[in-house]
């Protein structure tokens, strides 16, 4: 199984049109990692309030939540390298005119805003477009390795955008805006070499067929067990907002391990993407999904209840591990089940499904936090997680007697 195994990873790393797109994904993930940081720290410095930090993250948010359902008709209707070709360009453009506006001191709040808003719109538009792209590029045989690979360069760039981004700072903030132009571009060039081998096929399709995604998945219980298993497991079981309160009150350690901690859920995921490339799921895999999820549940509760930095890394880090394995497992299926003329409408669904379950668990976090404070609110949170699987077992019966990846 081995030598079978790193053959197809060979084939895979021989198709240049993915190789090209993953590389494309990682640099643009990277440079946009590193504004994120370089974001927020300087709308601080600019206000000193929290509520204008907040802001940051709702202009980019927001363009997301309403757009990205919009943005799946467009993957479906256009020529999705365009697609994130243009919405690349639009990255970059808006990262130059942080880079002068900084290197000018000609900054401002509301610049800040305004182009935290660009980003927004870029991603809601990208993001579809590329998760429905990657079947285009690789056969279905090789398309579970592909999605572990593209998870692997996604959790390169979330440890090693915010990583490049403190050091530089130690030079200032405009060489972080400067070397994120740079790796802009040549995400942007990367995608210009993308090419798909075929003609990408497109069925008839107007403004109507936007919600067409929500009810392809409502149609499919394997589909929308996978899909809405993902978003309660982040909903409950997120514990990232409460990070800075278990480091200082309960862990009683300094920034080192907010930063150690913060890291160890993408070291977690970056290991088992590196795995599933090379050794895909065979057999039992609704089960697996399902039992994994669980194991995240029992991770946040081993979590909330230590008290020491490094059993807490490691639950963190186990988290990861079991997320990027339902993360594979949940995508693979849901590119495979849909016919190309439908992934980016899907892809959307999935694409708001997941910001969706991200930004209302940090809120239920930090409101179950305030009500039972932050152990006892990721323990409830890991508890549910639990009851959650236990009763998708019931529901979606479908889903847990899946074997395959591919359709049966």
């Amino acid at each position: 199984m081995s030598s079978s195994s790193s053959h197809s990873l060979a084939d895979l790393l021989a198709v240049r049109p993915f190789l090209h797109f993953w590389w494309a994904r990682l640099t643009g993930q990277l440079a946009s990692q590193m504004v994120m940081v370089a974001l927020g720290w300087q709308m601080y410095e600019l206000t000193g309030s929290a509520w204008d930090l907040g802001l940051v993250g709702l202009a980019q948010f927001l363009p997301a939540l309403l757009l990205t359902l919009p943005a799946g008709h467009v993957a479906d209707r256009h020529n999705r390298v365009r697609i994130v070709l243009a919405c690349t360009a639009l990255q970059w453009a808006a990262i130059t005119l942080l880079c002068t506006a900084t290197l000018t001191d000609s900054i401002t709040r509301e610049g800040i805003l305004g182009l935290s808003v660009a980003f927004g719109v870029a991603r809601a538009f990208q993001m579809p477009a590329s998760q429905a792209l990657t079947p285009s590029l690789v056969p279905p045989s090789l398309l579970a390795r592909a999605m572990a690979v593209n998870a692997s360069g996604i959790q390169v760039a979330v440890i090693g955008g915010p990583a490049l981004a403190g050091g530089l700072f130690a030079l200032g903030i405009g060489w972080v805006y400067g070397v994120s132009v740079g790796v802009s571009a040549l995400s942007l060039w990367l995608m210009s070499r993308v090419r798909v081998p075929a003609a990408e096929s497109r069925g008839a399709a107007d403004w109507r067929s936007v919600l067409d995604g929500v009810r392809f998945l409502w149609q499919r219980p394997v589909l929308l067990g996978a899909t809405s298993l993902d978003l309660f497991a982040v909903l409950l079981g997120g514990a990232t907002a409460l990070l800075p309160i278990f480091v200082k009150e309960i862990l009683q350690a300094g920034p080192w391990a907010l930063g150690l901690l913060r890291a160890a859920p993408a070291g977690g995921a970056l290991l088992m993407s590196l795995w599933l490339a090379r050794h895909p799921l065979q057999h039992g895999v609704g089960r697996q999904l399902i039992g994994w999820v669980a194991v995240f549940g029992v991770c946040m509760g081993v979590f909330a209840l230590s008290t020491q930095v490094w059993l807490s890394f490691v639950a963190l880090f186990i988290s990861g591990v079991a997320d990027m394995v339902s993360v594979v497992i949940r995508q693979t299926l849901v590119q495979l089940e849909t016919p190309d003329d439908m992934r980016g409408r899907v892809s959307a669904v999935n694409s708001v499904f997941i910001g969706a379950s991200n930004q209302l668990g940090e809120f239920e976090s930090g409101a179950t936090a305030a009500w039972l404070g932050p152990v006892g609110s990721v323990l409830l949170g890991g508890v549910g997680v639990l009851l959650v699987a236990g009763l998708w077992i019931r529901l979606f019966p479908a889903l847990w007697a899946r074997d395959r990846l591919q359709p049966e």
